[in-house]
């Protein structure tokens, strides 16, 4: 007697299994894409924020001067990039009509430098100034001088309207 072998069918993979397949492979490929496409943008934002990081003025020298009360008068800042100081009225002293104010940087033994009259009785005003009228300052005075202000050579009026230590700012 002979046995017979029973007779495997061949394994059919559902369709339902084939169709999940499908749709797996399709969410996968969108995923893939839209993390690529998100990459791409998240790059393209860094790029611009270090743009406007690059051209946004950065302060290094600060200074508040103080009056004789030890009350803050003025704010003074420069920032590198754009070669100026930004100075701020933080009082209400103006000049009379017949003065001017004059912005001296002052060092240990050196004759104080001027850095320019403040001709504009607004809030704030900008004067030119390059770093290295700061790099050996350590304070800043405002003196009150004949209108149109005074040579270096002549030198400040004393005392000092106004003065203050410059702190040079980390970046």
């Amino acid at each position: 007697m002979v046995e017979a072998t029973p007779q495997l069918s061949p394994r059919v993979v559902s369709s339902w299994w084939r169709s999940a397949t499908y749709a797996c492979l399709v969410v996968l490929s969108i995923g893939i894409a839209t993390g690529m496409s998100m990459f791409e943008q998240f790059k393209a934002q860094i790029e611009h924020v270090q743009g406007k990081l690059k051209d946004t003025a950065q302060v290094k020298y600060i200074a508040v001067l103080m009056d004789d009360k030890q009350a803050p008068a003025m704010l003074v800042t420069m920032a590198l990039q754009d070669n100026a100081l930004q100075v701020q009225r933080l009082n209400a002293v103006t000049e009379g009509r017949e003065d001017t104010m004059q912005l001296w940087a002052l060092s240990d033994g050196d004759p104080a430098r001027s850095l320019g009259v403040l001709e504009s009785k607004g809030k704030t005003l900008r004067l030119t100034a390059t770093e290295r009228d700061f790099a050996s300052a350590t304070s800043i005075g405002v003196s009150v001088e004949d209108k149109g202000g005074v040579t270096q050579a002549k030198g400040p009026r004393l005392p000092y309207l106004f003065k203050g230590p410059v702190v040079q700012k980390a970046l």
